[in-house]
């Protein structure tokens, strides 16, 4: 995904940094469960397949939960392509059910990528994440297409905001 040799900040002695994942469970009042899959490291060629079947299985295990699924992928760099099919091949049964998963803190590199996946909702920060999953009442709620701290793709940035006029603020 990158092109030329890779970031000072990403080199590391050893290689990339090793792929660490824990899903961590809370309650939150008016929401209920909520179900963080927390992702660390580089997920490459060599561990795409296992960040994927985790994050299905992440997906699945919450929904089997009644638990509202998240991943947070703060401290991930996504190295390639695999990365990025993974995460829309886990995405896939919440988009067929009309739902999306929501994606707190996805490197920069990655956000617009994530924006043309279905299924798929970037979010700034993980309290904007839970903002989303509130309920219509909430800001950003799941009747709102983004919430106010969503990544949006450049192209939806031009549209019009769920309920604005075309023609803009009247």
């Amino acid at each position: 995904m990158e092109s030329g040799p890779p970031s000072p900040a990403r080199v590391r002695p050893g290689g990339p940094a090793p792929l660490l994942l824990q899903t961590v469970h809370e309650h939150r009042t008016g929401l209920g469960g909520i179900s963080v899959l927390k992702a660390r490291g580089t997920v490459d060629a060599a561990n795409a397949r296992r960040f994927s079947e985790a994050l299905a299985d992440h997906v699945a295990d919450a929904d089997r939960a009644g638990e509202h699924p998240l991943l947070d992928l703060s401290e991930v760099y996504l190295a390639c392509a695999g990365a990025l099919r993974s995460l829309d091949g886990a995405a896939g049964p919440l988009a067929r059910a009309g739902r999306a998963l929501p994606v707190v803190q996805p490197r920069p590199h990655v956000r617009e990528a994530l924006a043309a996946l279905p299924g798929i909702r970037a979010h700034a920060s993980l309290a904007c994440a839970l903002d989303a999953l509130g309920g219509p009442d909430a800001p950003g709620g799941l009747d709102t297409p983004a919430g106010p701290d969503s990544v949006r793709s450049p192209a939806a940035q031009d549209a019009p905001a769920a309920g604005e006029p075309a023609d803009g603020p009247g």
